[in-house]
């Protein structure tokens, strides 16, 4: 799979990217990252392998505790990929605009009738 496909599969849940969320604030341990959600830690390392899969987490190692860090480049790529259609969408805003300008200097049909 490449990693444009890991990525968006990652933040396709939406327990993933709260906790994206949280480590955007900082690093935390599995367990203040599973303090919110309402499922096993097991489950919670399940996600975090998910993440780390796609390049949006790393894990530390310092004695027993292991810290998860956000690593925000694989965002970076998928917001140049999704800005690659940015022009797309800029040209069919540009040909609404015309057209509804056409549109309002054309005469309603009670303007042509007498």
């Amino acid at each position: 799979m490449d990693r444009l496909s890991e990525v968006f599969g990652a933040l396709a849940d939406p327990t993933r990217r709260a906790i994206l969320t949280r480590l955007a604030d900082g690093e935390a341990t599995v367990n203040q990252l599973a303090e919110p959600f309402p499922i096993s830690l097991q489950a919670i390392s399940k996600h975090l392998k998910v993440l780390e899969r796609a390049g949006l987490i790393t894990r530390g190692k310092e004695a027993q505790w292991r810290p998860c860090r956000l690593d925000a480049a694989p965002l970076r790529e998928v917001a140049d990929w999704i800005a690659s259609y940015e022009r797309f969408w800029e040209e069919r805003y540009d040909h609404l605009g015309e057209y509804l300008q056409r549109l309002q200097k054309e005469p309603t049909r009670q303007e042509e009738q007498p």
